[in-house]
């Protein structure tokens, strides 16, 4: 298993604890990004500049990632790519996206969409806060394990 980051948009906090997992773990994970990104100095962590552009990165990530690899990402089309595809996809606020959730996801997403096309303040995602932290760290943990397991 490989860690995509979809990282432009990806909190510091969820970085850092992605940081000390792939060094605990030893487990290769790619931060992709449309800007230059510090990571630290590791075999296992690297970062991916791509080029500036709508779903360039996303692109590069669905191009690259193998079946069974994990993306953490927000991104819900991203998300249903890489479920097609074969591989695992967690938000950074620790929910797994799942092949029987992620048309519904779609759907509302491009609901919303289509009603802040039309003019109407559908507001945002509270801030990022603690409990999305336990949560993100909790899920990263039981992925983790689960790969540990089948690759002892």
């Amino acid at each position: 298993m490989k860690i995509w980051v979809d990282a432009d948009a990806c909190p510091v906090p969820v970085k850092d604890i992605l940081f000390r997992a792939a060094e605990r773990a030893k487990i290769n994970t790619a931060l992709v990004a449309n800007s230059m990104m510090r990571v630290p100095k590791s075999v296992y962590i690297s970062a991916v500049q791509v080029d500036a552009g709508a779903d360039v990165a996303d692109k590069y990530i669905v191009d690259a990632l193998d079946a069974g690899d994990l993306v953490i990402t927000a991104d819900v089309p991203l998300a249903a790519d890489v479920i097609e595809k074969g591989g695992l996809a967690l938000n950074p606020r620790g929910s797994m996206f799942t092949p029987d959730s992620i048309k519904s996801q779609l759907s509302m997403r491009n609901f919303m969409d289509d009603l802040r096309g039309s003019g109407v303040i559908t507001g945002g995602q509270a801030a990022f806060n603690h409990s999305d932290r336990q949560a993100f760290a909790n899920a990263l943990d039981r992925e983790i394990t689960k790969f540990t397991k089948r690759r002892a």
